[in-house]
């Protein structure tokens, strides 16, 4: 799947899950209200990037699955 395909849409973290997972509830226009499933991305992993709840964060969902993402950025 090319990176064209994927959706970005922001959201805030609401609970913290073992294994790096998180339960976002979307904010983004079209998206809003709806909660899904992320984890964090490789590069967020690398760099110790850490998320807790409360956190606004942008996701990266699949056409094909819109229950789990990856996040791929902490906003300040």
């Amino acid at each position: 799947m090319a990176n064209d395909d994927l959706i970005e849409v922001e959201g805030t973290v609401s609970e913290t899950y073992p294994g790096s997972q998180f339960l976002i509830t979307l904010t983004t226009e079209g998206f809003k209200g709806h909660q899904v499933k992320a984890r964090l991305s490789g590069k967020m992993r690398m760099h110790y990037i850490r998320i807790v709840p409360g956190d606004r964060v942008q996701l990266e969902l699949s056409p094909y699955n819109l229950e789990e993402g990856r996040i791929t950025f902490r906003h300040r």
